[in-house]
């Protein structure tokens, strides 16, 4: 029990030491205006380099990352046929395919698959 105490206070310290190292040694001198200012060939830039955050893309993204997890959903469906209940298996496959059509569906009623607009 006192080896543990030891050994913990150790870790402790150590961590405390590291991260007081790496807070003073990262900090960066005062900036001025043209340090925090983009360099544009030594000119001003003409326009913000901050673009508008598009709202479509991030939808786009957030449905690749629905339908990734998905997949990633259904493909251990297939290993796991052979161990279980095949009525079981199936009503659980269907009844799950059967939501993601609907969630496309529904996606697609909703116009969120027109690239076009």
């Amino acid at each position: 029990m006192f080896s543990i105490t030891i050994m913990a206070s150790i870790l402790i310290i150590i961590t405390s030491v590291v991260m007081t190292l790496a807070s003073i040694l990262s900090k960066k001198a005062l900036t001025d205006r043209e340090k925090c200012s983009p360099f544009e060939c030594g000119f001003d830039p003409k326009s913000s380099s901050r673009l508008p955050f598009s709202l479509r893309f991030f939808l786009i993204t957030i449905i690749f990352l629905i339908f990734d997890v998905e997949i990633a959903l259904i493909l251990p469906m297939i290993l796991i046929i052979s161990i279980s209940n095949i009525i079981m298996w199936t009503t659980t496959s269907i009844v799950f395919i059967i939501i993601l059509i609907i969630g496309l569906y529904h996606e697609w009623n909703q116009g969120m698959l027109n690239w076009s607009n």
